[in-house]
């Protein structure tokens, strides 16, 4: 309950801030840091988390090739991310045009999200009951990866004319949905125990969807050095706060 609440709640307001701000270069800095946190997260510890349980390797390999279909499609209907409204948003475009489209896409964006936080919360609540420490990296991941997605959306429902006190309230509600899928996980996962690897494996699959579809590709069009330097440091950076919160788990 704790580490949903948190999750929604720190990514929300800090999204919030970063976006009523305008602070791009710290939206750019988030970026790095949550793909190497994202990554490090599916592929050093979620997943082989699931692969070390008594659960069929190849159902598992299936079920992360079907993730990996599944967040494609979601992205491809913009169910999930909107991501290609948000990359329009730092243009000239004329004012109608924007309030026209960002109008349309303002209420799906609240959908989607509330969506993504589901899933998030079930997420959230099948690492804890697979490891406590593995919930607390998932909860980091999560909240890393939500801040830049949630600045895009600040921008194009401000660009839809919400208030920023209206954005902000819709947006929390919406990531308030991240507890009650962590309830509904709790509860159901508890139960169904045998059922845990393969929801690690499905929720890997969006980390690694997301961080290699849509936010490696927006750092790569950043390509100078004085740029690519500290994406390489962020990433780094990331990895390593995932090694040191478990790093006990595996006789550190």
């Amino acid at each position: 309950m704790l580490a949903t609440t948190l999750a929604g709640v720190l990514s929300i307001t800090a999204a919030a801030i970063f976006s009523f701000a305008f602070l791009s270069k710290v939206v750019e800095r988030m970026v790095s840091l949550s793909v190497g946190i994202m990554l490090s997260t599916s592929l050093l510890h979620a997943l082989p988390e699931a692969f070390e349980s008594q659960a069929d390797p190849r159902s598992l390999f299936a079920t992360l090739l079907a993730g990996l279909l599944a967040f494609f499609m979601l992205e491809k209907f913009a169910i999930l991310r909107h991501s290609h409204h948000h990359e329009g948003d730092g243009h000239h475009h004329a004012h109608g045009h924007d309030k026209h489209e960002a109008g349309k896409a303002g209420w799906m964006i609240l959908v989607g999200d509330g969506m993504h936080n589901f899933t998030d919360g079930i997420l959230i609540a099948a690492a804890f009951l697979a490891d406590p420490k593995l919930g607390l990296v998932t909860g980091l991941a999560i909240i890393a990866h939500e801040i830049p997605q949630e600045i895009g959306d600040f921008i194009v429902l401000l660009n839809a004319g919400f208030s920023r006190l209206r954005a902000y309230i819709f947006n929390l509600l919406c990531s308030l949905m991240a507890v009650a899928g962590g309830l509904l996980g709790y509860f159901t996962l508890d139960r169904a125990s045998n059922l845990i690897p393969y929801v690690l494996v499905f929720a890997s699959s969006g980390f690694i969807y997301i961080a290699l579809s849509d936010l490696m590709p927006q750092m790569q069009r950043r390509a100078t050095l004085r740029e690519t330097i500290p994406q390489v440091l962020l990433i780094g950076l990331g990895v390593c706060i995932v090694l040191f919160l478990t790093h006990k788990r595996h006789g550190g």
